[in-house]
């Protein structure tokens, strides 16, 4: 009877030999596209937050472009569209982004920027490059005591 148990046990053993590491090659290959999403993502996320703060500086540099005649004369504040724009354009450009600016209602200067993340890892099912955009606005106010005029 020990025997008999030894000879079934020997042949399952025969029989299940190399099936851990189909199982293991599988799972490893599932945790390096786990790995490689998080990683990737991470990065992506990463990207667009300089991209949006690139967006958010260059907007804050244009719109201190004011027309210098009416803010001296204590008139409304207005902002210089073409010296705005420029500046904008000009701080993107010195911090290696891409972009474009426009000045909406004559005291609102918006900066789009545009950039892309390399991915680290999700190469390997295609995705090589990652597209990530960032925006921001500045608006030139008057204000007198903390309040608006």
């Amino acid at each position: 009877m020990i025997s008999q148990l030894r000879r079934l046990l020997a042949g399952r053993a025969r029989d299940e030999r190399g099936s851990i590491s189909v199982w293991f090659a599988t799972a490893s290959f599932a945790m390096i596209i786990l790995v490689g999403m998080a990683v990737d993502l991470g990065g992506k996320v990463h990207t667009q937050q300089q991209a949006r703060s690139a967006a958010a500086q260059a907007a804050r540099t244009g719109a201190q472009e004011v027309q210098g005649s009416t803010a001296v004369r204590g008139e409304d504040l207005r902002v210089d569209i073409n010296a705005a724009k420029a500046a904008a354009m000009d701080y993107l450009h010195a911090a290696g982004v891409e972009g474009n600016a426009r000045v909406v209602d004559g005291d609102t200067l918006i900066v789009t920027t545009t950039d892309s993340y390399t991915s680290k890892f999700l190469g390997i099912i295609g995705l090589d490059t990652m597209q990530v955009t960032g925006e921001a606005s500045a608006r030139l106010i008057r204000a007198e005591g903390g309040i608006e005029r």
